[in-house]
């Protein structure tokens, strides 16, 4: 029989990077067993659950490529789409919980107390077989001995988890029972429900936790924990991913940077760690770099355009050859694409604004005439192409009997605003002859360059 394996998340909030993370190492060890993946909402708690954040949660698995195998067909099935898949809803599955409750009743196993209705508990101590953490005994602590018997339907007729999790599981015919490390002290209680149903409970494997760098729970105040938070600022998923499967399993040949296709062929439980993984964000904006960095040009452009976009910068009316030949001085120099506006912004905006500290430092009066001079060298320079600048600006320097960083820098601020960006000459060869004597000859007008 083919695994099957299921992410279950609870829609009342953001899609947390640990959730996520459990969503992916489900899918990759279905992909790696030719299994299915089922995702499955659990949304029985109304008053906590929103569509706001069960869109949040499609959405974040769409933008990890994360695809479902199972559910209900919406939309118009005839369309050019033939529908989309959903997924499973619990909220929509409230038949199958009443009929199993009763099914408990009439056999005695379940119990009316106090307007809810109460599982009977095993006295016995349950082993759960765990395919990461090994054998678990559970035994009933101080607390449980009195009364281990718990609620699985509320006073106000509501399922609670614990119950509509393992009817679920049970009736979707779930194998294996991939999930954080943290849920591993409701297995007890899980498997006791699957046996009173008269069922082998599936495989559990409890993956570790992420925490943050110093040790501590990641909250959704710290920075990383939101899946949402990656795509707002420019990160791809491709690299999202990779990080993603560093954090609680390893290849074994301490390779890092690996592609989903070769995830899935490595993939299985035996690689998963025993430690919780800590989260380190300036890993995760390396491996981002070198995604973004090998990008092919046509979607480096894509996501560099929306980037800008976000940013305020609207590109499509400017040429389409100056926009591509400007972003091609970017790629290779930044990792994430929020970084672009505020690196190649001035590009693609006819207002230069300079920054304080530098024009403090650059645009002094020692430097105006020399700003000047070079400006004279520009606009008599045979051709305006990298070369030839370069060369331009070195003589000129040379004529001054400076370095050529005298020039450099009060140029590269007359002409971006900024004190570090693409490459000088290479910018202004983009920029354009007529772009930049007006930007030397606007800067020639601070006042720090006196009279």
């Amino acid at each position: 029989m083919k695994p099957r394996v299921r992410f279950a998340p609870s829609p009342t909030g953001y899609l947390h990077i640990g959730g996520a993370r459990t969503a992916l190492f489900n899918w990759l060890y279905a992909r790696h067993t030719g299994g299915t993946f089922v995702l499955r909402i659990e949304d029985t708690d109304a008053a906590r659950n929103s569509q706001e954040a069960v869109d949040v949660i499609l959405n974040g698995l769409r933008w990890l490529g994360l695809d479902w195998d199972e559910g209900p067909i919406t939309g118009d099935a005839t369309g050019p789409s033939k529908g989309d898949r959903g997924p499973y809803f619990q909220s929509q599955r409230k038949e199958n919980y009443q009929r199993r409750v009763e099914a408990l009743l009439s056999h005695g196993l379940a119990y009316e107390h106090e307007g809810a209705i109460k599982f009977k508990m095993t006295r016995e101590p349950i082993l759960i077989p765990d395919l990461v953490v090994g054998d678990v005994l559970r035994k009933l602590t101080d607390r449980e001995e009195a009364d281990p018997d718990f609620v699985i339907v509320r006073s106000d007729g509501q399922p609670v988890f614990h119950f509509v999790n393992v009817v679920d599981d049970l009736e979707m015919g779930i194998t294996l029972v991939i999930r954080g490390e943290d849920h591993l002290s409701n297995t007890a209680k899980h498997i006791a429900l699957f046996n009173a149903f008269g069922v082998k409970p599936p495989h559990y494997a409890h993956i570790p936790l992420i925490l943050n760098a110093d040790g501590s729970k990641m909250s959704k105040r710290d920075r990383g924990a939101s899946l949402t938070t990656y795509g707002e600022e420019g990160f791809l998923p491709e690299a999202v991913n990779n990080y993603l499967c560093l954090l609680g399993w390893s290849p074994k040949d301490n390779t890092e940077k690996l592609s989903l296709k070769e995830v899935v062929e490595r993939f299985d439980l035996p690689q998963i760690l025993r430690h919780n993984a800590k989260f380190d964000f300036e890993k995760l904006v390396w491996l981002q770099g070198e995604y973004c960095r090998e990008l092919p040009a046509d979607r480096f452009y894509e996501m560099s355009v929306h980037a800008l976009a976000k940013a305020g910068l609207d590109t499509n009316q400017m040429d389409v050859h100056y926009v591509k030949a400007a972003l091609d001085t970017c790629k290779g120099k930044i990792k994430t694409f929020s970084e672009l506006p505020a690196y190649a912004g001035f590009y693609f905006t006819d207002k230069v604004e300079y920054d304080a500290e530098a024009a403090k430092k650059d645009f002094v009066p020692e430097n105006k005439a020399r700003l000047e001079k070079l400006r004279a060298a520009f606009a008599h320079a045979p051709a305006f192409n990298a070369e030839t600048l370069e060369a331009a600006l070195k003589e000129t320097a040379k004529t001054l009997g400076v370095k050529a960083g005298a020039l450099v820098h009060p140029c590269r601020l007359a002409a971006t605003g900024k004190t570090s960006g693409p490459s000088l000459y290479h910018l202004l060869q983009v920029l354009g002859k007529e772009r930049v004597m007006a930007r030397i000859e606007k800067a020639l007008e601070h006042g720090g360059f006196g009279t």
